[in-house]
């Protein structure tokens, strides 16, 4: 079954806004509601970075049925892993079958400033991430839990405030490694769009099914779902000029990756032109186009679909989008 859900961009808007969308997006029939969980973003000037797991709390108390989850949090470095098992077993409890763990393995962008760490490579980051996840199942389901791994520790550690079924765990990732471990452990796989499709249908999806099979599991095991990047206005000059705020994204993993302040990253940004800015974009007037556009990916076998635009009128975004595309992939994809 197709689920359409909305990107809430913690890096763009301040949590008072954000809540605003986020309960329109539930009136106007979204699924779900993804935010993202940064402590610095990615521009200085015009960028925000509310704290995600106290503005989840908000936002389950005055919503009634849309789902909510990280897009996605880092459970290694910021924060110990022990203290996600609480949180999320405490919005479990509030909001039971409407939270969703998202996690990945982090940006020096959140991680570096925060914590004052040298920025470790990919080897250690993965490997925390498989720890991480360990021990925050086990915190889940076991009474007491003294934990000695390569990186964190507990010591008769109880979560005593939990739902019977406590939250999927939904991983990230942009490579073949850590889309393999989620089809072995994960409730959901997420990736963003806007990238060459032969990653997507040669390398992330087939290691997401070697995964599912290494583990014994079958494809409905596991959601996948995808940040598709889009913007949608009736004027079509203003639909590209909205893609600007979120140049950074077209950066290259070599241009950002040692980038940890916002002010720096603002100046790569704002160095690129419109069109390269605009690349990993659906960028359209046309509500047919963007169903064309993102028919690729349901092909591909996501199910999962979180609409992230970029624009600054978020209120004309999620109405106009409710209105004139999401029916339309409805009726073409259920």
């Amino acid at each position: 079954m197709l689920k359409l859900g909305y990107k809430a961009s913690a890096e763009q808007f301040g949590p008072n806004e954000l809540l605003a969308y986020t309960l329109l997006a539930e009136k106007k029939g979204f699924d779900s509601a993804f935010v993202s969980d940064h402590f610095q973003p990615w521009r200085h000037h015009g960028g925000h970075a509310p704290f995600a797991l106290a503005w989840l709390g908000a936002a389950g108390a005055q919503t009634s049925r849309i789902m909510l989850g990280t897009s996605v949090l880092t459970p290694t470095f910021r924060y110990h892993p022990s203290i996600v098992a609480q949180c999320f077993g405490t919005l479990g409890t509030m909001f039971p079958g409407r939270i969703i763990l998202g996690i990945g393995t982090g940006e020096s962008l959140n991680e570096v400033p925060a914590t004052g760490i040298k920025w470790p490579e990919i080897k250690e980051r993965f490997a925390r991430l498989r720890e991480a996840v360990r021990l925050i199942r086990k915190l889940w389901s076991e009474e007491q839990v003294s934990f000695e791994g390569e990186f964190y520790r507990t010591e008769n550690a109880t979560i005593y405030d939990r739902p019977d079924e406590t939250p999927p765990i939904y991983i990230a990732g942009a490579g073949p490694m850590i889309a393999k471990f989620s089809g072995r452990i994960a409730d959901g796989f997420i990736c963003t769009s806007g990238k060459p499709m032969e990653l997507y249908s040669e390398k992330l999806l087939p290691s997401v099914v070697a995964g599912l099979e290494a583990a014994g599991r079958k494809p409905d095991d596991i959601d996948l779902a995808i940040e598709l990047k889009v913007s949608f206005h009736t004027d079509e000059k203003r639909a590209l000029e909205d893609t600007r705020h979120w140049a950074a994204l077209a950066l290259s993993p070599e241009e950002k990756m040692s980038v940890e302040n916002p002010l720096e990253m603002e100046r790569l940004a704002e160095s690129l032109s419109v069109e390269r800015a605009a690349a990993r974009w659906i960028v359209s007037t046309d509500p047919d186009e963007h169903v064309e556009k993102i028919r690729k990916y349901v092909d591909l076998g996501f199910r999962h679909l979180i609409f992230h635009s970029p624009g600054p009128d978020q209120e004309h975004f999620i109405h106009l989008y409710a209105k004139s595309v999401l029916p339309k992939l409805r009726a073409a994809f259920s």
